[in-house]
């Protein structure tokens, strides 16, 4: 089963497909496609037009898309593939149990990809309307950054995030198309420059670029709008398991050239107009446009920057259901709105990507301010994924150390060069930006040192003490019934040990009787979408544990799965029935199942290192926001028990009381 599981991912990752293709086109390049729409006039800014900054400036794009997007993420990181799937969590799943250290840069890797989700909506969209300033007769009316352009932005913001509760199914098959388009019609915009102006292909040679960066005034500072061509990379490996390794290999190299010929395209223009600026509210991307088309453009524009933005909020959804998985973030209610695999909608995360994205073009106003921040995080996203390639390399590949060594200087020294140039930039944003991927990088670390806090301290007992008291308690007809089937969410690892909170509450607070005593223990898998389960009974007919291995990527719809072990169990008649009111079979289902969860509360009793009580304080609080267990495990309402429970986890030892009378009549 395994095997022939393996060998259908790895005919996935290696099939190449018309259709394959298209939908890559779609889903991945939607971020990276549209960044000619600001790159350029980035670089270009203010500054004196010459052919040194413009050669220069088409080198440092070209090799930034050879060194980053092509050699590391097309080349090599898309080859770290868990199963299939890639993204930051299936490459953390992957080394995790190599480092202790390593969740810190998942953490922030995750964190600044989510911030990605709030800022490409509004740099893209905005990017797009700002293309009608062009349009003759509405020079005066759209302009970037005034009240009507920031609304129209918010508008189609506004209705991307509306529409998200009913999925991309109806509307996603045209994603591909309309990418085709996009990169046929800024391939051909290009093309026609560079056929009046050939020279420009000159810039092909890493010499110009490394002229700008060393000669040109302040050149060095011109990779903070350089990297911005790169951004959405990290999409490439985000949806490996959408598309397959070779799908997208093969289409990135349509990609790049249609990328390569529209800056080409751009700088061949600007030198053909000899001017000296560039001017207010011009961008060399919709110049190449001959006047009667501009309008079209920015429809295709918009259309793609809209798709870009899809791309990037599906992405958030998906990497906050696995970072729940993974204990990185508080459980909340997750939907599924199509029947389409992988695809999610989380009301909460909707909400404030929307909020993110209405704040985020309120405070920058038009794209050109939001660059510096734009970039900042995604460059701290890439040097995060290099920080666990190595590991991957290293660990679990155990590729050669000068290999290894001599890779990660490459990456290392690129990716702090565009750090060092991106910090320079952010100015009045720095505090935007904190606040922002700040609270999720708190959010994700709170929650993960609390669950590794309160899963030290819990206390577990063996099973096998207990059984006896077990069976007798379940034979005891002094004792009312509590339910047929009683069940327990129990986190221990090991078969035979139980927590001692369970047991207590079975037995020695309010004693529970029932026919049969179930214990569920839910095991992550490495494997994204692995759905097998184990029966190890304790007690014949009397006491079971079953255990589910689940994918990071899989919903623990706990009702639904323990119904279906039940079916199976009573069709190879592991379980015997008594009861006549019962059935199990799919049609009718109908037996007395009652299951247990019990929730902790931080005991007063506990004195806390500042640290940790910090830590738990903010735990709780945070907890007191997300979704309760019973809702994260798919468990109804009628048949679900909550039962509250203190943590007792550093208990005062001693309290000096002492007893200063007697008095017995």
């Amino acid at each position: 089963m395994a095997s022939q599981h393996a060998n259908s991912q790895s005919s996935h990752l290696t099939k190449i497909s018309i259709a394959g293709l298209l939908v890559t086109l779609g889903i991945i390049y939607g971020d990276i496609g549209t960044s000619p729409l600001y790159v350029f006039k980035s670089i270009i800014g203010d500054r004196i037009i010459t052919q040194e900054l413009v050669y220069g400036g088409i080198s440092c794009v070209i090799w930034t898309l050879t060194l980053q997007t092509t050699f590391k993420y097309v080349f090599l990181t898309l080859r770290a593939d868990n199963r299939g799937e890639g993204g930051i969590f299936s490459l953390f799943a992957l080394v995790r149990r190599y480092a202790k250290w390593i969740y810190i840069p998942a953490i922030i890797g995750a964190a600044t990809l989510l911030a990605d989700g709030i800022i490409t909506p509004p740099i893209s969209v905005s990017s797009a309307i700002e293309g009608l300033n062009g349009v003759h007769g509405l020079e005066n009316i759209i302009v970037p950054g005034n009240t009507l352009t920031v609304g129209i932005v918010i508008g189609i913001i506004s209705l991307l995030f509306l529409f998200q509760r009913f999925g991309t199914k109806v509307v996603g098959f045209s994603f591909g198309p309309i990418m085709l388009v996009w990169f046929s019609m800024i391939m051909v915009l290009g093309l026609v420059q560079i056929v009046h102006n050939p020279g420009i292909l000159r810039a092909f040679s890493p010499h110009y670029g490394i002229e700008l960066l060393t000669n040109y005034p302040h050149g060095f500072w011109l990779l903070g709008a350089v990297f911005l061509c790169t951004t959405g990379a990290e999409a490439l490996y985000s949806d490996l398991g959408h598309c397959g390794r070779k799908n997208i290999q093969t289409s990135w190299i349509f990609v790049k050239a249609a990328l390569i010929f529209n800056y080409m395209g751009q700088g061949a223009w600007l030198l053909a107009q000899g001017s000296d600026t560039l001017g207010v509210n011009v961008n060399p991307f919709y110049e190449l446009m001959p006047h009667w088309f501009l309008l079209v453009g920015v429809v295709i524009a918009t259309f793609a920057t809209i798709i870009a933005s899809q791309a990037l909020i599906s992405g958030s959804f998906t990497l906050i259901s696995e970072a729940i998985s993974m204990n990185f973030w508080p459980r909340v209610t997750i939907k599924f709105p199509t029947d389409v695999k992988g695809q999610i909608y989380i009301p909460s995360l909707n909400f404030i990507l929307w909020i993110g994205c209405l704040t985020t073009m309120l405070y920058f106003k038009k794209s050109s301010q939001m660059e510096a921040a734009y970039g900042f995080s995604i460059v701290i996203a890439m040097l995060m994924t290099t920080s666990l390639m190595y590991g991957y390399m290293h660990f679990v590949k155990h590729w050669n150390n000068m290999v290894v060594f001599f890779v990660m200087s490459v990456f290392i020294v690129v990716e702090i060069s565009f750090f060092v140039a991106n910090i320079a930039k952010l100015k009045q944003s720095w505090m935007f930006l904190l606040f922002g991927a700040g609270t999720l990088i708190f959010i994700m670390l709170v929650w993960f040192r609390a669950r590794k806090i309160t899963n030290r301290y819990l206390y577990f007992v063996k099973m096998r003490d207990y059984l006896q008291a077990l069976i007798d308690l379940s034979g005891d007809k002094e004792v009312p019934k509590y339910a047929t089937h009683l069940v327990y969410l129990t986190k221990a690892d090991i078969p035979g040990d139980i927590e001692k909170r369970i047991i207590d509450s079975i037995i020695n607070r309010k004693p529970k009787r029932a026919d049969v005593y179930w214990f569920v223990h839910i095991d992550r898998a490495d494997n994204p979408y692995e759905m097998e389960y184990s029966v190890n009974e304790l007690s014949h007919n009397k006491v079971i544990r079953v255990n589910f291995k689940l994918g990071f990527r899989v919903q623990p719809r706990v009702n639904l799965l323990f119904k279906m072990v039940m079916q199976e169990m009573k069709k190879n008649k592991e379980l015997e029935f008594l009861n006549k009111y019962e059935n199990l079979d799919q049609n009718d289902f109908h037996t007395d199942i009652t299951y247990v969860v019990i929730e902790t509360f931080l005991s007063i009793e506990n004195e806390l290192t500042l640290r940790e009580g910090f830590i738990m304080d903010s735990y709780f609080a945070i907890k007191r926001l997300a979704q309760s267990d019973q809702k994260a495990f798919g468990l109804d309402n009628a048949v679900t028990v909550t039962e509250r429970v203190p943590l007792l986890i550093s208990p005062r030892s001693y309290l000096p009381l002492k007893r200063v009378g007697q008095d017995f009549r």
